[in-house]
This record gives structure tokens, sequence and C-alpha cells, in this order.
């Protein structure tokens, strides 16, 4: 089993936590602390539980990328919200739906595998 730290959705997150604290530094200070840090917040939950999922067996593995996943959708919807609010530059947010759009085909090649596998005798 590789290190979390050298998988390519790890490497990913770590680029979009990267973008979030960018973003979290452009915003007005009144959406900093709060829009700005749920989306950091779900960025290190990813993080988080990319690790989990490398970590552990089959079973629960599946479980944590779901996880990812959602923490995912919801990072997603705040960033579009922030956009749309224009409170994050339109180069922050082509990169963000870039990497969002990298981890979930990650995430969801990584959840097919995962379900896909025999289960270990």
């Amino acid at each position: 089993m590789a290190l979390h730290t050298d998988l390519p959705i790890y490497r990913t997150g770590v680029q979009l936590l990267s973008l979030a604290l960018k973003v979290q530094e452009q915003m007005p200070r009144s959406m900093k602390r709060t829009l700005g840090e749920k989306i950091n917040q779900h960025c290190v939950a990813m993080l988080d539980l990319m690790a989990l999922a490398n970590a552990t067996q089959r079973g629960q593995r599946a479980a944590y990328i779901e996880q990812l996943m959602q923490h995912l959708r919801a990072a997603t919807v705040l960033l579009r919200v922030g956009h749309d609010a224009r409170c994050i530059a339109h180069s922050l947010w082509a990169d963000s739906v870039q990497l969002l759009d990298s981890i979930g085909r990650q995430g969801g090649g990584w959840l097919k595998s995962t379900s896909n596998k025999a289960p270990a005798a």
C-alpha cells in the first residue's frame, strides 16, 4: 500500500486546499470567517478522508470515499456561491473547477474500483 501522500488524488487535494487559502485571503473580511473557513474545513476533511480511505480495507474504504465525495460536493457549492457573490476571482474559480473535477473523477474511480472487488477471503 502506498503512502497517502503519494496518491494523485491527495496531491490534487493539497492543491485545492492551497487554492482555498488563496481564495480566503482575497475575500472581504465579512466572508472570510464564514464562507472562507467553511471551504477550508471541507478541503481539510477531504484530505483526512483520503488518508483514512488509503489506510483501511475495502469495506470501510468505500464509506470513507463516499464521505469524501460529500465534502467535495459541499466545497463545490460553497466555491460557486463565493464566485457568484463576486468574492472569488474568475481565475481562482476556473482553477478550482479543474481541481474539483479531477478529485471527483479520481474519487469516483476509486469508489468504483473498491466496490467492484470481491471481498477478501
